[in-house]
């Protein structure tokens, strides 16, 4: 299939929020009193920037472009209300959206989008930088990335002998309180990428970012794994919604 095939027949799909958004016949235009409302509050983020704004008024202005001929603020606010916060919207699974009246493929889209660049913005900012100089961008971009999770994610980052960030990768995806993780894979992708040093991260949906026995153990095996190679394992922090903990301050490496 063509690029060009292939764009025309996805269009339809995001059509689905328009669709259902659109009043019948020609007369399908933009309400002034919508015009008005949304021009305002684009004036008032290009001001004040998001500070300015509650969370669902930024929401607002993303679903401006999914949905542009309905007022969308009942939609915000019912997104708002169901997971509880921007952040928690935009970071929420696909499927789990979409079980919200009024959400489609487009609206969707346009959230994915807002967390695709969030997330690379954050990564930029601690990416090939020495993790030292740069603890608090790694702590936020940890954040930014896992903290809004539903299940758990299990992340590795690989440093030089310089203490530099060469390599983010996720490793394993689980459940709401379990993911698996193999120490020997760990400490073999290290090898293929020349890592001398490891710091492990992972998120607990539940919000505590308490380390179980078994986060503990498994800390353990990857720390013997890697030190039998000369590797060094600087850390592992655990992210919850609010805050995240570190096995090396609190003692645990």
């Amino acid at each position: 299939m063509t690029r060009t095939a292939f764009a025309e027949a996805a269009l339809p799909l995001f059509d689905t929020d328009e669709a259902e958004a659109a009043p019948p016949g020609p007369s399908a235009k933009q309400p002034s009193y919508l015009r008005d409302h949304r021009a305002r509050l684009r004036e008032r983020f290009l001001a004040g920037g998001a500070e300015a704004m509650p969370d669902y008024e930024l929401l607002e202005l993303v679903l401006f472009r999914a949905i542009p001929r309905r007022d969308v603020k009942p939609l915000a606010r019912a997104l708002i209300d169901r997971f509880g916060d921007f952040n928690a919207v935009v970071s929420a699974p696909a499927e789990r959206l979409t079980e919200t009246e009024g959400v489609g493929p487009a609206v969707v889209c346009e959230l994915k989008i807002v967390e695709a660049a969030a997330h690379r913005l954050s990564r930029s900012r601690v990416l090939r930088r020495q993790v030292v100089s740069s603890w608090q961008a790694l702590i936020d971009y940890c954040h930014t990335t896992m903290a809004h999770r539903e299940t758990e994610q299990f992340r590795v980052l690989y440093l030089d002998r310089k203490n530099v960030l060469i390599a983010d990768e996720e490793q394993a995806r689980g459940t709401v309180d379990h993911v698996p993780v193999y120490p020997r894979e760990v400490v073999k992708r290290a090898l293929e990428l020349n890592a001398s040093a490891l710091i492990l991260v992972h998120n607990h949906p539940s919000g505590d970012p308490t380390p179980s026995e078994a986060d503990i153990a498994m800390t353990e095996q990857i720390r013997r794994a890697a030190e039998a190679l000369s590797i060094t394992l600087h850390d592992h922090l655990v992210i919850g919604r609010a805050q995240e903990l570190s096995f090396r301050a609190e003692g645990l490496l």
